[in-house]
Protein backbone atom coordinates (compact mmCIF):
# COMPACT_ATOMS: atom_id res chain seq x y z
CA UNK A 1 0.00 0.00 0.00
CA UNK A 2 1.22 3.38 -0.72
CA UNK A 3 0.20 6.57 0.51
CA UNK A 4 -0.38 9.96 -1.64
CA UNK A 5 -0.42 13.54 -1.03
CA UNK A 6 -3.02 14.38 -3.63
CA UNK A 7 -4.20 17.66 -4.80
CA UNK A 8 -7.81 17.33 -4.98
CA UNK A 9 -10.82 19.89 -4.96
CA UNK A 10 -8.77 22.86 -3.70
CA UNK A 11 -6.90 20.68 -0.93
CA UNK A 12 -3.91 18.57 -0.52
CA UNK A 13 -5.39 15.07 0.83
CA UNK A 14 -3.79 12.09 1.58
CA UNK A 15 -5.03 8.87 -0.28
CA UNK A 16 -3.81 4.91 -0.15
CA UNK A 17 -3.51 3.02 -3.06
CA UNK A 18 -3.54 -0.52 -3.05
CA UNK A 19 -6.32 -1.87 -4.83
CA UNK A 20 -4.77 -4.16 -8.26
CA UNK A 21 -6.62 -5.12 -11.17
CA UNK A 22 -7.36 -8.71 -10.92
CA UNK A 23 -9.56 -9.15 -13.89
CA UNK A 24 -8.57 -12.16 -16.56
CA UNK A 25 -8.40 -12.61 -20.19
CA UNK A 26 -11.32 -14.33 -21.53
CA UNK A 27 -10.17 -18.02 -22.90
CA UNK A 28 -13.16 -18.10 -25.43
CA UNK A 29 -14.40 -14.80 -27.71
CA UNK A 30 -16.91 -12.85 -26.12
CA UNK A 31 -20.27 -13.32 -27.28
CA UNK A 32 -23.21 -12.05 -25.68
CA UNK A 33 -22.35 -8.36 -26.84
CA UNK A 34 -20.37 -6.29 -29.71
CA UNK A 35 -17.97 -4.06 -27.69
CA UNK A 36 -15.59 -2.01 -29.95
CA UNK A 37 -12.75 0.62 -28.16
CA UNK A 38 -11.88 3.98 -29.59
CA UNK A 39 -8.46 3.12 -29.42
CA UNK A 40 -6.02 6.28 -28.70
CA UNK A 41 -2.66 6.68 -31.08
CA UNK A 42 0.86 7.52 -28.63
CA UNK A 43 2.51 10.26 -29.40
CA UNK A 44 6.50 9.99 -30.50
CA UNK A 45 7.90 12.55 -28.01
CA UNK A 46 11.34 11.97 -29.12
CA UNK A 47 10.05 13.48 -32.79
CA UNK A 48 11.71 16.64 -34.63
CA UNK A 49 8.73 18.41 -35.39
CA UNK A 50 6.04 21.00 -34.10
CA UNK A 51 4.39 19.35 -31.60
CA UNK A 52 0.84 21.11 -32.15
CA UNK A 53 0.81 20.86 -35.43
CA UNK A 54 2.31 17.51 -36.70
CA UNK A 55 1.10 13.84 -36.23
CA UNK A 56 4.27 12.18 -34.70
CA UNK A 57 3.06 8.58 -33.82
CA UNK A 58 4.92 6.36 -32.27
CA UNK A 59 3.67 2.71 -34.05
CA UNK A 60 5.42 0.24 -31.92
CA UNK A 61 3.35 1.26 -28.91
CA UNK A 62 0.25 2.38 -30.63
CA UNK A 63 -0.34 -1.08 -32.36
CA UNK A 64 0.94 -2.78 -29.06
CA UNK A 65 -2.38 -1.13 -27.54
CA UNK A 66 -4.31 -2.57 -30.05
CA UNK A 67 -2.96 -6.20 -29.00
CA UNK A 68 -3.76 -5.26 -25.90
CA UNK A 69 -7.53 -4.27 -26.33
CA UNK A 70 -8.00 -7.08 -29.04
CA UNK A 71 -6.28 -9.39 -26.06
CA UNK A 72 -9.15 -8.69 -23.90
CA UNK A 73 -11.30 -9.72 -26.33
CA UNK A 74 -12.45 -6.17 -27.51
CA UNK A 75 -12.50 -4.87 -30.90
CA UNK A 76 -10.70 -2.04 -32.00
CA UNK A 77 -12.18 1.16 -33.34
CA UNK A 78 -10.07 2.72 -35.43
CA UNK A 79 -8.98 6.39 -36.20
CA UNK A 80 -11.66 7.92 -34.18
CA UNK A 81 -11.82 11.14 -32.18
CA UNK A 82 -10.62 8.79 -29.28
CA UNK A 83 -7.41 8.95 -31.56
CA UNK A 84 -7.23 12.86 -31.80
CA UNK A 85 -9.03 13.26 -35.08
CA UNK A 86 -10.08 16.43 -35.51
CA UNK A 87 -7.75 17.69 -32.54
CA UNK A 88 -4.03 16.55 -33.75
CA UNK A 89 -4.57 13.15 -36.06
CA UNK A 90 -4.23 14.56 -39.71
CA UNK A 91 -5.78 12.59 -42.56
CA UNK A 92 -2.21 11.28 -44.16
CA UNK A 93 -1.44 10.15 -40.50
CA UNK A 94 -4.74 8.73 -40.20
CA UNK A 95 -4.38 6.80 -43.34
CA UNK A 96 -0.63 4.72 -42.08
CA UNK A 97 -3.12 4.61 -38.72
CA UNK A 98 -5.80 2.32 -40.76
CA UNK A 99 -3.72 0.62 -42.85
CA UNK A 100 -1.07 -0.61 -39.70
CA UNK A 101 -4.40 -1.08 -37.81
CA UNK A 102 -5.80 -3.41 -40.38
CA UNK A 103 -2.64 -5.33 -41.19
CA UNK A 104 -2.22 -6.18 -37.36
CA UNK A 105 -5.67 -7.08 -37.06
CA UNK A 106 -5.60 -9.53 -39.75
CA UNK A 107 -2.31 -11.31 -38.54
CA UNK A 108 -3.77 -11.45 -34.75
CA UNK A 109 -7.92 -11.74 -35.73
CA UNK A 110 -8.52 -8.59 -34.17
CA UNK A 111 -11.72 -7.35 -34.38
CA UNK A 112 -12.18 -4.01 -36.30
CA UNK A 113 -13.85 -1.26 -37.68
CA UNK A 114 -12.18 2.64 -39.13
CA UNK A 115 -13.41 5.82 -38.83
CA UNK A 116 -13.50 7.25 -42.41
CA UNK A 117 -15.01 11.56 -42.60
CA UNK A 118 -14.31 14.41 -44.61
CA UNK A 119 -11.77 15.92 -41.97
CA UNK A 120 -8.77 16.74 -45.03
CA UNK A 121 -11.36 18.94 -46.59
CA UNK A 122 -10.09 23.31 -45.58
CA UNK A 123 -11.50 24.06 -42.26
CA UNK A 124 -12.17 27.22 -42.63
CA UNK A 125 -13.56 28.07 -46.00
CA UNK A 126 -16.84 27.09 -47.98
CA UNK A 127 -17.20 23.98 -49.42
CA UNK A 128 -19.91 22.17 -51.50
CA UNK A 129 -22.22 19.49 -50.99
CA UNK A 130 -20.46 17.21 -54.02
CA UNK A 131 -17.04 17.92 -52.47
CA UNK A 132 -18.49 17.05 -48.92
CA UNK A 133 -19.15 13.76 -51.13
CA UNK A 134 -15.86 12.69 -53.09
CA UNK A 135 -14.26 13.40 -49.71
CA UNK A 136 -16.09 10.67 -47.78
CA UNK A 137 -15.97 8.34 -50.99
CA UNK A 138 -11.97 9.00 -51.00
CA UNK A 139 -11.63 8.06 -47.00
CA UNK A 140 -14.56 5.00 -47.17
CA UNK A 141 -12.43 4.02 -50.54
CA UNK A 142 -8.69 3.77 -49.01
CA UNK A 143 -10.44 2.12 -45.59
CA UNK A 144 -12.09 -0.89 -47.51
CA UNK A 145 -9.21 -0.80 -50.19
CA UNK A 146 -7.28 -2.33 -47.17
CA UNK A 147 -10.02 -4.72 -46.26
CA UNK A 148 -12.00 -2.64 -43.36
CA UNK A 149 -15.59 -2.09 -41.95
CA UNK A 150 -16.20 1.93 -42.88
CA UNK A 151 -17.37 3.56 -39.50
CA UNK A 152 -18.84 6.53 -41.43
CA UNK A 153 -18.16 9.22 -39.18
CA UNK A 154 -20.03 13.01 -38.52
CA UNK A 155 -18.78 15.37 -40.72
CA UNK A 156 -17.85 19.11 -39.68
CA UNK A 157 -18.03 20.34 -43.28
CA UNK A 158 -21.50 18.64 -43.82
CA UNK A 159 -22.36 20.16 -40.52
CA UNK A 160 -22.01 23.94 -41.80
CA UNK A 161 -22.65 23.32 -45.44
CA UNK A 162 -26.14 21.03 -45.76
CA UNK A 163 -29.41 23.26 -45.19
CA UNK A 164 -31.53 20.66 -44.40
CA UNK A 165 -32.05 17.01 -43.77
CA UNK A 166 -32.58 16.11 -47.33
CA UNK A 167 -28.61 17.20 -47.85
CA UNK A 168 -27.93 14.57 -45.02
CA UNK A 169 -30.38 11.71 -46.69
CA UNK A 170 -28.71 12.45 -50.24
CA UNK A 171 -24.90 12.36 -48.98
CA UNK A 172 -25.68 9.13 -46.92
CA UNK A 173 -27.09 7.24 -49.20
CA UNK A 174 -24.78 8.14 -51.86
CA UNK A 175 -22.18 6.71 -49.59
CA UNK A 176 -23.75 4.11 -48.37
CA UNK A 177 -24.97 2.72 -51.69
CA UNK A 178 -21.22 2.17 -53.04
CA UNK A 179 -19.97 0.62 -50.04
CA UNK A 180 -18.49 -3.67 -50.26
CA UNK A 181 -20.08 -4.16 -46.54
CA UNK A 182 -22.60 -2.83 -44.77
CA UNK A 183 -21.13 0.59 -42.74
CA UNK A 184 -21.66 1.84 -38.76
CA UNK A 185 -22.68 5.22 -38.73
CA UNK A 186 -21.87 7.69 -36.51
CA UNK A 187 -23.90 10.18 -34.69
CA UNK A 188 -20.96 12.54 -32.40
CA UNK A 189 -23.04 15.09 -30.13
CA UNK A 190 -21.66 18.51 -30.11
CA UNK A 191 -20.76 18.02 -26.43
CA UNK A 192 -18.06 16.02 -28.18
CA UNK A 193 -17.44 18.39 -30.90
CA UNK A 194 -18.64 21.49 -30.68
CA UNK A 195 -18.45 22.17 -34.63
CA UNK A 196 -20.94 19.09 -35.16
CA UNK A 197 -24.15 21.39 -33.50
CA UNK A 198 -26.91 21.06 -35.58
CA UNK A 199 -26.28 17.67 -37.15
CA UNK A 200 -29.11 16.29 -39.25
CA UNK A 201 -30.37 19.30 -40.29
CA UNK A 202 -31.49 21.20 -37.21
CA UNK A 203 -30.55 22.08 -33.26
CA UNK A 204 -34.02 20.22 -32.09
CA UNK A 205 -32.87 16.51 -30.96
CA UNK A 206 -36.57 15.34 -31.81
CA UNK A 207 -36.13 15.89 -35.25
CA UNK A 208 -32.62 15.14 -35.74
CA UNK A 209 -33.35 11.60 -34.52
CA UNK A 210 -36.23 11.70 -37.03
CA UNK A 211 -33.51 12.42 -39.62
CA UNK A 212 -31.10 9.93 -38.60
CA UNK A 213 -33.92 6.96 -38.67
CA UNK A 214 -34.98 8.28 -42.36
CA UNK A 215 -31.66 7.54 -43.44
CA UNK A 216 -31.37 3.89 -41.79
CA UNK A 217 -34.37 3.05 -43.31
CA UNK A 218 -33.65 3.82 -46.55
CA UNK A 219 -30.53 2.14 -46.37
CA UNK A 220 -31.61 -0.75 -43.90
CA UNK A 221 -29.20 -3.81 -46.05
CA UNK A 222 -26.46 -1.34 -46.04
CA UNK A 223 -26.12 0.10 -42.50
CA UNK A 224 -24.62 -2.35 -39.72
CA UNK A 225 -25.44 -0.44 -36.88
CA UNK A 226 -25.50 3.66 -35.48
CA UNK A 227 -23.21 4.76 -32.91
CA UNK A 228 -25.09 7.39 -30.80
CA UNK A 229 -22.90 9.69 -28.21
CA UNK A 230 -25.11 12.14 -26.71
CA UNK A 231 -24.75 11.22 -23.38
CA UNK A 232 -28.75 11.26 -23.05
CA UNK A 233 -29.46 7.72 -21.78
CA UNK A 234 -33.58 7.27 -22.62
CA UNK A 235 -32.70 9.34 -26.16
CA UNK A 236 -30.95 5.74 -26.97
CA UNK A 237 -33.08 3.85 -25.58
CA UNK A 238 -36.07 5.44 -27.47
CA UNK A 239 -34.08 5.07 -31.17
CA UNK A 240 -33.01 1.62 -30.47
CA UNK A 241 -36.74 0.49 -29.94
CA UNK A 242 -37.07 2.37 -33.54
CA UNK A 243 -34.36 0.37 -35.19
CA UNK A 244 -35.34 -2.04 -38.25
CA UNK A 245 -34.57 -5.69 -37.14
CA UNK A 246 -30.75 -6.13 -37.86
CA UNK A 247 -29.73 -2.75 -36.94
CA UNK A 248 -27.48 -2.45 -34.39
CA UNK A 249 -27.44 0.16 -31.80
CA UNK A 250 -24.02 0.86 -30.53
CA UNK A 251 -23.79 2.22 -27.28
CA UNK A 252 -21.43 5.55 -27.14
CA UNK A 253 -22.69 6.61 -23.83
CA UNK A 254 -19.76 6.94 -21.74
CA UNK A 255 -21.79 8.20 -18.73
CA UNK A 256 -24.89 5.40 -19.00
CA UNK A 257 -23.29 2.40 -20.57
CA UNK A 258 -23.60 0.11 -17.93
CA UNK A 259 -27.57 -0.25 -18.14
CA UNK A 260 -27.59 0.28 -22.01
CA UNK A 261 -25.22 -2.74 -22.33
CA UNK A 262 -27.67 -5.13 -20.53
CA UNK A 263 -30.21 -3.30 -21.70
CA UNK A 264 -34.28 -3.44 -20.67
CA UNK A 265 -35.01 -7.02 -21.41
CA UNK A 266 -36.45 -6.54 -24.76
CA UNK A 267 -33.71 -4.10 -26.28
CA UNK A 268 -30.06 -4.04 -25.43
CA UNK A 269 -27.15 -1.81 -27.48
CA UNK A 270 -23.36 -2.93 -27.91
CA UNK A 271 -20.98 -0.66 -27.08
CA UNK A 272 -18.39 1.55 -29.14
CA UNK A 273 -16.80 3.39 -26.81
CA UNK A 274 -13.66 6.09 -25.63
CA UNK A 275 -13.62 4.87 -22.13
CA UNK A 276 -12.99 1.15 -22.70
CA UNK A 277 -9.64 2.32 -23.74
CA UNK A 278 -8.88 2.89 -20.05
CA UNK A 279 -11.08 0.16 -18.68
CA UNK A 280 -10.70 -2.87 -20.94
CA UNK A 281 -9.91 -5.38 -18.24
CA UNK A 282 -13.25 -4.24 -16.74
CA UNK A 283 -15.00 -3.81 -19.54
CA UNK A 284 -13.96 -7.41 -21.07
CA UNK A 285 -14.64 -9.21 -17.57
CA UNK A 286 -17.82 -7.78 -17.34
CA UNK A 287 -19.46 -9.05 -20.80
CA UNK A 288 -17.26 -12.46 -19.55
CA UNK A 289 -20.13 -12.34 -17.16
CA UNK A 290 -22.84 -11.77 -19.39
CA UNK A 291 -21.69 -14.67 -21.63
CA UNK A 292 -22.02 -16.72 -18.12
CA UNK A 293 -25.57 -15.75 -17.44
CA UNK A 294 -24.74 -13.52 -14.92
CA UNK A 295 -26.32 -10.09 -15.30
CA UNK A 296 -25.53 -9.53 -11.83
CA UNK A 297 -21.51 -9.89 -11.92
CA UNK A 298 -22.03 -7.72 -15.06
CA UNK A 299 -23.40 -4.54 -13.09
CA UNK A 300 -20.99 -5.25 -9.93
CA UNK A 301 -18.09 -5.16 -12.22
CA UNK A 302 -18.99 -2.00 -14.46
CA UNK A 303 -20.78 0.25 -11.93
CA UNK A 304 -17.46 1.19 -10.07
CA UNK A 305 -16.16 2.58 -13.51
CA UNK A 306 -18.81 5.00 -13.82
CA UNK A 307 -17.39 7.57 -11.61
CA UNK A 308 -14.13 6.83 -13.47
CA UNK A 309 -15.76 7.33 -17.09
CA UNK A 310 -17.91 10.48 -16.37
CA UNK A 311 -14.59 12.33 -14.32
CA UNK A 312 -12.62 11.64 -17.89
CA UNK A 313 -16.05 13.07 -19.92
CA UNK A 314 -16.60 15.72 -18.11
CA UNK A 315 -17.15 19.30 -19.65
CA UNK A 316 -15.65 20.39 -21.42
CA UNK A 317 -15.93 16.60 -23.11
CA UNK A 318 -13.75 16.30 -26.09
CA UNK A 319 -10.91 16.64 -23.88
CA UNK A 320 -11.65 13.14 -22.87
CA UNK A 321 -8.70 11.98 -24.77
CA UNK A 322 -6.16 13.32 -22.07
CA UNK A 323 -7.18 11.60 -19.31
CA UNK A 324 -7.51 7.92 -21.86
CA UNK A 325 -4.12 8.78 -22.14
CA UNK A 326 -3.03 9.59 -18.77
CA UNK A 327 -4.55 6.25 -17.61
CA UNK A 328 -2.34 4.89 -20.24
CA UNK A 329 0.89 5.86 -18.57
CA UNK A 330 -0.10 5.35 -15.36
CA UNK A 331 -0.54 1.65 -16.54
CA UNK A 332 2.82 1.37 -18.03
CA UNK A 333 1.30 0.59 -21.60
CA UNK A 334 3.67 4.24 -22.83
CA UNK A 335 6.76 5.31 -21.88
CA UNK A 336 5.76 8.83 -21.75
CA UNK A 337 2.56 11.08 -20.96
CA UNK A 338 2.72 13.07 -24.07
CA UNK A 339 -0.36 13.60 -26.61
CA UNK A 340 -0.62 14.90 -30.43
CA UNK A 341 -1.17 18.82 -30.07
CA UNK A 342 0.18 19.02 -26.69
CA UNK A 343 -3.19 18.21 -25.67
CA UNK A 344 -1.79 16.24 -22.53
CA UNK A 345 -1.71 19.90 -20.70
CA UNK A 346 -5.64 20.19 -21.24
CA UNK A 347 -6.64 19.01 -17.73
CA UNK A 348 -5.14 20.18 -14.49
CA UNK A 349 -3.29 18.36 -11.62
CA UNK A 350 -6.41 18.46 -9.80
CA UNK A 351 -8.35 16.78 -12.35
CA UNK A 352 -5.96 13.89 -12.76
CA UNK A 353 -5.34 13.26 -9.27
CA UNK A 354 -8.91 12.61 -8.94
CA UNK A 355 -8.77 10.26 -11.97
CA UNK A 356 -5.71 8.31 -10.42
CA UNK A 357 -7.93 7.76 -7.20
CA UNK A 358 -11.03 6.77 -9.09
CA UNK A 359 -9.12 4.31 -11.17
CA UNK A 360 -7.94 2.92 -8.10
CA UNK A 361 -11.59 2.59 -7.17
CA UNK A 362 -12.73 1.12 -9.81
CA UNK A 363 -9.97 -1.67 -10.13
CA UNK A 364 -8.42 -0.67 -13.13
CA UNK A 365 -4.46 -0.17 -11.84
CA UNK A 366 -2.94 -2.56 -13.32
CA UNK A 367 0.37 -2.08 -11.22
CA UNK A 368 -0.45 0.15 -8.51
CA UNK A 369 3.43 0.46 -7.21
CA UNK A 370 4.41 1.83 -10.68
CA UNK A 371 1.09 3.95 -11.05
CA UNK A 372 2.02 5.76 -7.60
CA UNK A 373 5.40 6.42 -8.74
CA UNK A 374 4.47 7.66 -12.38
CA UNK A 375 2.29 9.90 -9.76
CA UNK A 376 4.90 11.22 -7.53
CA UNK A 377 6.81 12.11 -10.72
CA UNK A 378 3.52 14.53 -12.17
CA UNK A 379 3.26 15.79 -8.95
CA UNK A 380 6.58 17.06 -8.47
CA UNK A 381 6.43 18.56 -11.87
CA UNK A 382 3.49 20.37 -10.29
CA UNK A 383 5.50 21.65 -7.15
CA UNK A 384 3.91 18.52 -4.65
CA UNK A 385 6.47 17.28 -2.90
Amino acid sequence: MAELLLPINGHLVRHNIARACTYKRPLAPLESRIAYSAAHVVADPLAERNPLTDSAIDWESTLAYRRYLWGWGLGVAEAMDTAQRGMGLSWPAAQELIARSLAEAKATGGLIACGAGTDHLPENQPVTLEEIAEAYEEQCAFVERHGGRVILMASRALARTAKSADDYAKIYSRILGQLNQPAILHWLGDMFDPKLAGYWGTAHLDHAMEACLNVINANITRVNGIKISLLEKKREEDMRRLLPVGVRMYTGDDFNYHELIAGDGAHHSDALLGIFDGIAPAASAAIQALDAGHPDQFMGILSPTLPLSRHIFQAPTYLYKTGIVFLAWLNGQQKHFHMLGAVQSARSISHLSKLFVLAEEAGVLLDPDLACHRMRLLLELAGIE
